[in-house]
């Protein structure tokens, strides 16, 4: 028993049929616009990601610290004119931070808070010195605002006791290695032996080099800051999110709140402009793509007038009509979007291949995020029908006695 096909999608497949160039070129466009705005939202989207982790991964999100000591402002004798005089910055602790630790692990969007001292020390073997910062932290807290263990290129993440974990810039300056001994030697010429446990590479030369977590008791008895924090590092769940939190952090303890959106701003606005690039792409794809198919549309309608005139003398209504070029452009959006999602499938294949990281691992990966398919199947498919809206409507309207003139 042969399928019969309802009328209007029975005199759709023969136009699409008798245009055949038409409706390759037009597919052709679909498919083009589709590939591209998932290959070129999943790259961005995947190369953003990218660049957060290896900026932010190794740093907090936002770093509470004691405000500033405010300058001296002097009034010499016999002088109407004040001298403000800059005040020296030394090293202090947090007031009470173990309520500020308590409030700020309880404010919403924070998901890690961990304790840290910091400050200037040097760090010596034998006849080698170099300068470093030295980081007192716990291990357990610390590691919930940066994942070390995935840094570390021998040893373990182990601050506890007199043990010590550097970079490997520091170690290869120093000539040492895990199970080492290495001597801390504070500002003021404190000073303790503390043993090697791991040497970590977080990649930035600089850091590496200076970088040396010790157990918070070890920082505060060299830095001479028993029971104290210089910092609160917080991860929170938003990235977007955190100057927000690091304001209302601010206002509620006084403290400065430095989130990575200003300390990191240049890296903000890069983000900000590929977001706005790629928005710019798509909304231009998806115009063209729209523009394509009510211009074939368009065309369909003007040189098929004396048909649709027969068909509507015949009794096909002006929804019938229309039906006809609103499954065309659905026709042209649905089909498009299918050949898209496997054109861009195969771009994504091919960038992965041509294109890695210095250490040799995978730039992009080569899979798909099913929403950002749907986003642009269901973009072109809705495109497609609104593209097909006024062709479609102009068709519905034709008189039959007049069209059949023409």
């Amino acid at each position: 028993m042969a399928l019969r096909l309802p009328f209007a999608a029975l005199v759709c497949l023969r136009y699409l049929r008798e245009g055949r160039m038409q409706t390759v070129l037009i597919l052709a466009g679909v498919t083009g616009g589709v590939a591209v705005i998932i290959f070129l939202t999943t790259l961005i989207s995947q190369l953003q990601a990218s660049i957060i982790d290896r900026t932010l991964g190794s740093q907090a999100h936002i770093v509470l610290k004691p405000p500033l000591l405010a300058n001296r402002t002097l009034l010499p004798p016999g002088s109407t004119a004040a001298i403000v005089q800059p005040r020296a910055q030394r090293l202090r602790s947090i007031d009470q931070w173990e309520a500020v630790a308590q409030l700020a692990s309880q404010t919403n969007g924070v998901l890690a808070v961990s304790p840290k001292l910091s400050g200037a020390a040097f760090a010596a073997r034998a006849d080698a010195s170099q300068a470093i910062t030295l980081l007192g932290v716990d291990a357990q807290a610390y590691q919930r605002i940066v994942q070390m263990p995935k840094y570390l290129r021998l040893g373990r993440f182990d601050v506890s006791g007199a043990n010590a974990v550097i970079g490997v810039e520091l170690a290869k300056d120093l000539g040492v290695t895990v199970g080492d001994k290495l001597r801390l030697i504070a500002m003021d010429g404190r000073n303790d032996l503390a043993t090697i446990a791991g040497i970590f590479d977080i990649g930035n030369r600089d850091l590496n080099k200076r970088w040396v977590y010790t157990s918070i008791k070890l920082a505060q008895s060299l830095l001479d800051l028993p029971g104290g924090i210089t910092e609160i590092d917080l991860r929170v769940m938003d990235l977007f999110q955190a100057e927000t939190t690091a304001r209302q952090l601010a206002a509620q303890t006084g403290l400065v709140a430095d989130s990575w959106m200003q300390t990191n701003a240049q890296l903000l606005t890069a983000l900000n402009s590929q977001s706005m690039s790629n928005n710019l792409i798509r909304f231009f794809v998806t115009v063209i793509v729209a523009v394509g198919i009510a211009s074939v549309l368009v065309v369909s309608v003007v040189q098929k007038q004396k048909e649709i005139g027969i068909l509507r003398a015949m009794g096909a209504s002006p929804r019938r009509i229309m039906a006809v070029f609103l499954l065309q452009g659905g026709i042209y959006g649905g089909v498009g979007s299918a050949l898209g999602v496997g054109l861009s499938l195969a771009l994504l294949q091919f960038f992965s291949r041509i294109t890695r990281n210095a250490d040799g691992s995978l730039l992009v990966s080569p899979e798909l995020d099913l929403s950002v398919v749907l986003g642009a199947c269901a973009l072109a498919l809705l495109v497609g029908l609104l593209a097909a809206a006024l062709p479609a409507r102009r068709a519905a309207r034709l008189d039959p006695v007049q069209a059949i003139r023409v």
